[in-house]
């Protein structure tokens, strides 16, 4: 918003020697202007961090999406364990990424590898952030720990699910935001001193490569020191099917998650009353935002249907799982240049996200790679693509607009901005893997070895539920007979026994 200013002795000068102290009839009008500029100023704030707040909470319901799709997607011997552990990611990582992670990411002035102030959210607010900034994103925090507890479901033991999402929310994902999302990140694009990586910085604008490939790559390294499921692949190496228990709860999940990413996207530009320079007054940061909603529905919507045709060619069927997990590769896909893309390439994003989610699922049963909720493919996969993608596609008039601080940036190299920005995102794309798998790699490999990893045999065979959690999220019959396939059960009504006698009883 432009600044207001007003001088008393400038306006005593327009009021002419005819009125009456003219020197005091001038301060007392500026001292008013003042006023009502500070009152403006201090509605700026209101207004941006009532977003913000908002934001957050779309966020924050994505964990009930996260819920709602992974009790679908597991057996329903598995389904508390799964929503516990949902549970969990936001408990745990609520209080790891008070007392670490927020400074550890955000902490200011810092080095361009890790933050070091805030800690405990010390001198809270500031000139640079204020609470809503700290839940939004711990929203984003709790999402990479979700993201990986999908691909490690059915087969891991509590404590360990407790020790990785503590360490994750409270280390390994902020540090991995401190380099490119703070104003001290070496590879930011909104770095403040020195200079950005090839000129230009990541623009990982909600988080492709900062959320996604986090937690995708931190669930596939679970995944691959578990081994898996039983029954997942038979002896012979043929896969086999254990398919989720209830397509309404993915659908439901599903839904829940794509409400929430209208604050995953929209809302990272973290503010809304901004104007921009030299555009219509109709034209502002309000405008970008709408546009950043639409981006991400058509990424959506495009690797939906994709994804359904594909599948039906692929397989004979049209499955709701399939679309419902395209559609999220899609979303995940567009995260990074939601919001300096034009809408027909978000078109591009998504029908490539499909295509990139088919493609690591068929290479993860080649490999006998098992993820209950295909998380390591989706989100590691289709989130590597957006971070290409964006480079690739972002334009100069956007990235203008959404980057301010440094006029004349590269931009997408399909766009006519070099390759430049491409080079930086490959950069991130390593540095993620590397990081991700250099810390969480050990951890799961530790954990492999003290036993503490993957629960016993027999109480995966008889469900988690049932041993670890002390019963039954449904009443249910495991109906294991020759009409169905392999590692599949059917849900069963069972009537209560009355404890009535007969009428008829002797």
């Amino acid at each position: 918003m432009a600044s207001m200013n007003c001088s008393a002795g400038d306006l005593a000068q327009l009021l002419g020697p005819n009125v009456t102290n003219s020197t005091g009839a001038a301060a007392f009008i500026c001292s008013q202007f003042h006023i009502a500029a500070g009152n403006f100023t201090a509605t700026q704030y209101a207004v941006d961090n009532t977003y913000l707040l908002f934001s957050a909470y779309l966020v924050f319901s994505m964990q009930l999406g996260f819920a709602m799709l992974c009790a679908g997607s597991v057996r329903a011997k598995n389904t508390m364990n799964i929503m516990l552990t949902n549970v969990l990611d936001a408990a745990a990582g609520g209080l790891f990424y008070y007392l670490f992670g927020f400074a550890f990411a955000f902490g200011t002035p810092s080095n361009g590898f890790i933050g070091k102030h805030n800690f405990g959210l010390k001198a809270f607010p500031s000139s640079s952030f204020d609470y809503s900034y700290f839940l939004y994103q711990w929203a984003f925090a709790i999402a990479a720990a979700g993201i990986t507890s999908g691909s490690i479901a059915e087969r891991t033991q509590f404590v360990a699910y407790l020790i990785y999402s503590s360490f994750l929310t409270g280390f390994v994902y902020p540090v991995v935001s401190h380099w490119f999302w703070s104003v001290d990140g070496w590879a930011s694009a909104i770095r403040e001193h020195g200079d950005l990586l090839f000129g230009s910085g990541v623009i990982d604008f909600a988080g492709s490569g900062v959320v996604h490939m986090v937690g995708g790559i931190a669930g596939l390294w679970g995944a691959l020191i578990e081994g898996p499921r039983i029954g997942r692949y038979h002896h012979s190496g043929r896969s086999i099917a254990l398919r989720g228990h209830s397509a309404s709860l993915v659908v439901l999940g599903t839904f829940l998650l794509w409400f929430g990413w209208y604050g995953f996207n929209p809302g990272s530009f973290n503010k809304i009353l901004s104007a921009y320079t030299d555009a219509p007054v109709y034209y502002g940061q309000w405008s970008a935002i709408g546009r950043t909603a639409v981006t991400t529905t058509l990424a959506g919507c495009t690797a939906a249907l994709t994804t359904l045709f594909c599948k039906r060619i692929l397989s004979g069927h049209w499955n709701v799982t399939d679309v419902c997990n395209g559609l999220l590769g899609g979303f995940a896909a567009i995260t990074a240049g939601c919001s300096v893309v034009e809408p027909w390439a978000a078109i591009v994003c998504g029908f490539v996200a499909s295509l990139v989610l088919i493609g690591c699922n068929k290479l993860a049963e080649i490999f006998k790679f098992d993820d209950p909720l295909e998380a390591a493919q989706l989100h590691g996969g289709c989130g590597t693509w957006g971070v290409i993608f964006t480079a690739l596609f972002a334009t100069e008039k956007y990235v203008g607009e959404v980057y301010p601080n440094k006029p004349g940036r590269p931009y997408g190299l399909f766009m006519g901005g070099g390759g430049k920005l491409l080079a930086a995102h490959l950069i991130q794309v390593l540095v993620i893997i590397g990081w991700v798998s250099a810390t969480m790699g050990p951890l799961f490999f530790v954990l492999h070895k003290l036993k503490l990893l993957r629960i016993s045999a027999e109480d995966e065979m008889a469900g988690m539920d049932l041993t670890r959690h002390g019963g039954f999220a449904y009443i249910y019959r495991d109906d294991d007979d020759e009409s169905q396939r392999p590692g599949t059960f059917r849900l069963g009504q069972i009537e209560p026994t009355s404890t009535t006698p007969s009428a008829n009883a002797v």
